[in-house]
């Protein structure tokens, strides 16, 4: 539970927290807003694992140390892995306190998760072709419809940070295929892919860049935008895993196999 998706927290029943200091080996998170809870409890019934904060490269933690919760979930039996983060637009169509679904990413940090010895949950040379599953972003764009919630899809590029980005780092990401920008996301989608574990991700857009008259940003406004985006970016997990559950269970419905680039326009 990434920034805008804090919410979700409060709707979680039959909870055991357990703070992130109590736990071997996890780091704990030092930004603001992200509170560093391990959450085991049901949402809609279904049970569920949910991080309240997350850990990022540029607080000094190693890649290794990002990614060590997923490599915890993996051992747990997680079987679909849902994340969200507040990130910058560079998409012209784009504005502020939109939800776009991360349809790709495109990685710039300086150290890859994957870097030394191989796990074996997954390959040495793992495919990246489908990182997030398209199953996933079809109910997503089905259950943002049956709402009335808009959704943009995109793709995002994760950056070490903690700086935000320059005017000319923003038009040169967009240049490159971007269209948000933020410092977290990928290490752990990347080591959820390599352990088998679907991954569907939600950015919530809290200030634009690139265009031709740069704005300043703060950590202040960027919160409050997700803030704002909260209560869609949770009626639209709550309902997907909750769907997500019930398509497991049911041989009767089917997921939409269509290339995602059709099925979502």
């Amino acid at each position: 539970m990434g920034t805008g998706l804090g919410q979700l927290a409060s709707e979680i029943t039959d909870k055991l927290e357990f703070p992130y200091s109590e736990i071997p080996n996890f780091p704990v998170s030092t930004v603001e807003g992200h509170s560093g809870k391990l959450i085991f409890g049901k949402l809609g019934g279904v049970d569920i694992l949910a991080m309240q904060g997350r850990f990022h490269y540029y607080e000094g933690y190693t890649m290794k140390e990002v990614t060590f919760p997923v490599r915890v979930m993996y051992e747990l039996g997680i079987k679909t892995l849902f994340v969200s983060n507040a990130a910058g637009g560079m998409n012209p169509a784009f504005r502020i306190g939109d939800l776009m679904v991360i349809t790709d990413h495109i990685n710039f940090f300086p150290e890859h998760p994957l870097r030394g010895k191989n796990f074996p949950t997954g390959p040495r040379f793992p495919d990246m072709h489908e990182t997030y599953d398209h199953k996933l972003i079809n109910l997503a764009t089905k259950i943002a419809k049956e709402k009335g919630i808009r959704l943009v899809y995109g793709v995002y590029v994760g950056t070490q940070g903690p700086t935000f980005e320059t005017p000319a780092e923003y038009k040169m990401y967009r240049t490159l295929g971007g269209d948000t920008v933020g410092m977290s996301t990928v290490p752990e989608v990347i080591v959820a892919h390599h352990c088998g574990i679907r991954t569907f991700g939600i950015s919530v857009v809290t200030d634009l860049g690139g265009f031709e008259s740069p704005v300043e940003v703060s950590h202040e406004e960027v919160q409050e935008a997700a803030d704002k985006a909260q209560p869609m970016m949770t009626e639209i997990m709550r309902e997907m895993i909750v769907r997500t559950q019930q398509l497991e269970h049911s041989k009767t419905e089917k997921y939409n196999t269509d290339h995602p680039t059709e099925a979502w326009k």
